[in-house]
C-alpha cells in the first residue's frame, strides 16, 4: 500500500497531537510537516519547493489564511496547483462542503468526534486518496 507524503494545516494544538498520533498509528502517511495556518503553509512550500508533498490536509476555519484561502491560493500558483488539497472540519453542512469542492478542493472529510478515531480517519482518508487517484 502506497504511503503518501502529507502536510497537515491545523491551528489547534490538541488536534495536531491527536492527528499526528492517528496518522502515525495508521502507517499510511508520512507527515512532512504540521503548520498552524495557511501563511505558514505557503512559507514552508516556498522554502521547500523541491520536496513537495503528495497531499495537503487543511482545517477549514483558522486564524490567518483559512482553508478557503488555501484552496484559492494553491490553484493560483503553477508549482503548487498539482498538490491536492483536502479540507477537514467539524462542519458537515452541505453548502460549506459544496463551496470547498467548487473552489477546487480535492475532497472534504469531517473530523472525528473523538481523538481515538484518528487512526480510522487516516485510513478513510487514504482510501479516498487512492480511490480518486489524487496522489
Amino acid at each position: 500500500m502506497k504511503k503518501y507524503k502529507l502536510i497537515i494545516v491545523e491551528n489547534d494544538e490538541d488536534e495536531q497531537l491527536f492527528m499526528r498520533q492517528g496518522f502515525v498509528a495508521s502507517g499510511l502517511f508520512d507527515i512532512v510537516v504540521m503548520v498552524r495556518e495557511g501563511n505558514e503553509l505557503f512559507e514552508w512550500l516556498n522554502q521547500h519547493s523541491s520536496a513537495l508533498p503528495d497531499l495537503i490536509l487543511s482545517d477549514l476555519n483558522m486564524p490567518g489564511k483559512n482553508g478557503f484561502e488555501i484552496i484559492a491560493d494553491i490553484h493560483k500558483h503553477p508549482a503548487y496547483k498539482i498538490i491536492p488539497v483536502i479540507i477537514t472540519s467539524t462542519s458537515s453542512i452541505q453548502s460549506v462542503i459544496d463551496q470547498c469542492l467548487s473552489m477546487g478542493a480535492a475532497g472534504y472529510v469531517t473530523k472525528p468526534d473523538s481523538f481515538v478515531e484518528y487512526a480510522p480517519f487516516a485510513r478513510r482518508l487514504h482510501e479516498l486518496v487512492a480511490e480518486k487517484n489524487l496522489a
